[in-house]
């Protein structure tokens, strides 16, 4: 089954389950990668029935999976994400003489993935993406972009990536004019700039929005504009510098849901590299995340000297140091530590998680609060 199938079986799933808000979501990014403006039309005819008949969910669902059937039928060639579209060789940035130095740092971002970046505030984030983004210049080493589309200059450069930095910069005017201007420059005819900025007000979940100005919008709104003017660029790079920032945990996971189906179209995928506060919430949708400490690298595939092949979890209960280790005394545990509030526990390669889960219930221990980190990033945190 090809993956444009597996897709449409998935948004048939979701309407099985009567999940319609994520289910018409995944349904618009398959008639995207169509890149059939007759769908993007019926979508945006849909969505505005939608929005004028809330309560008519079957209509709704049978109208959805008529599209669906359409999208079936159109052929569509995957992209072909082997190929990194950024080399970063052994980057380096100094600031001066017993001041902040990033690096050396070695990276290759594939298209279809998510790099989430991660680290305590002060540690290289920023300084990281705008060397990615051409807006710093590192010190040494090597950066070389590989886009589809050839430049000449940085200015041609910039049109195939976009950095959207923590705050963006506030617009004057509608949503939907800001959008369309945004296509104008891409001399698109006026029908098809309405069609295209219609659509991608659709999928954001702008509809209702679309003729609100800056200064009317809440954070998370602004956050979706953001990544709706972003698509209509199709760039082939995207820099988010922590995009869910002030962003309530609903929003931070449509706009996370969001960033990963634009990163996974199947024709036009995009290579996404993020840095957040958010820990765990970036880990669920990354590809790979990277860690800086200090200006130094590393990732969550990376092994920790002493905490090699060890299995590593934190725990948030009000039980004392002396009963875990009681509890634990059969599952080989080498070292257990209290850090902000929280135990973080250190096994022997041996022993499994579930085994600690089972000791815990056994002992009837109140918790809170458990995760395996042994292969997360916040094992670099803790340590």
């Amino acid at each position: 089954m090809s993956k444009a199938e597996d897709r449409i079986k998935e948004v048939i799933s979701f309407y099985n389950n009567n999940d319609t808000v994520l289910g018409y979501r995944k349904l618009m990014d398959c008639v995207i990668d169509t890149q059939d403006l007759n769908l993007y039309k019926e979508v945006i005819e849909l969505t505005d029935w939608k929005e004028k008949h809330p309560e008519q969910d079957d209509e709704f669902i049978k109208k959805s999976l008529a599209i669906l059937d359409q999208v079936s039928k159109i052929p569509i060639t995957a992209y072909n994400t082997n190929n990194p579209v950024v080399v970063g060789k052994s980057l380096s940035k100094s600031y001066g003489v017993n001041r902040f130095k990033l690096g050396p740092i070695s990276v290759n971002i594939r298209k279809g993935q998510v790099y989430g970046l991660v680290g305590e505030n002060g540690n290289g984030k920023t300084t990281l993406l705008r060397i990615l983004a051409k807006e710093l210049k590192f010190n040494s080493g090597s950066l070389d972009f590989n886009f589809d589309t050839s430049y000449n200059s940085n200015y041609d450069l910039r049109t195939n990536l976009v950095y959207i930095p923590q705050r963006t910069q506030k617009w004057y005017g509608s949503l939907k004019d800001n959008l369309k201007f945004v296509l104008s420059n891409y001399g698109i005819s006026p029908e098809e700039n309405e069609t295209r900025v219609l659509m991608m007000i659709a999928r954001f979940g702008l509809w209702n929005y679309k003729h609100l100005k800056w200064s009317e919008l809440s954070s998370g709104y602004k956050m979706r504009f953001e990544l709706a003017r972003t698509l209509l660029r199709q760039p082939e790079l995207l820099l988010l510098d922590e995009p869910l920032a002030n962003l309530d945990v609903l929003a931070q996971q449509v706009i996370l849901e969001d960033l990963k189906s634009m990163c996974n179209s199947l024709n036009n995928p995009i290579a996404l590299i993020l840095s957040s506060q958010q820990l765990y919430e970036v880990e669920k949708i990354s590809d790979k995340v990277i860690y800086l400490k200090d200006g130094k690298y590393k990732d969550n595939t990376t092994d920790n000297s002493d905490e090699d092949h060890q299995l590593i979890v934190e725990i948030d209960c009000t039980a004392e140091r002396d009963t875990l280790l009681t509890v634990f005394t059969d599952l080989n545990i080498s070292k257990l530590i209290y850090n902000g509030g929280i135990y973080v526990a250190y096994f022997e390669n041996t022993t499994n998680f579930s085994s600690v889960l089972e000791a815990l219930g056994k002992h009837k221990i109140e918790v809170t609060y458990t995760r395996n980190i042994t292969a997360s990033t916040r094992r670099f945190f803790v340590s």
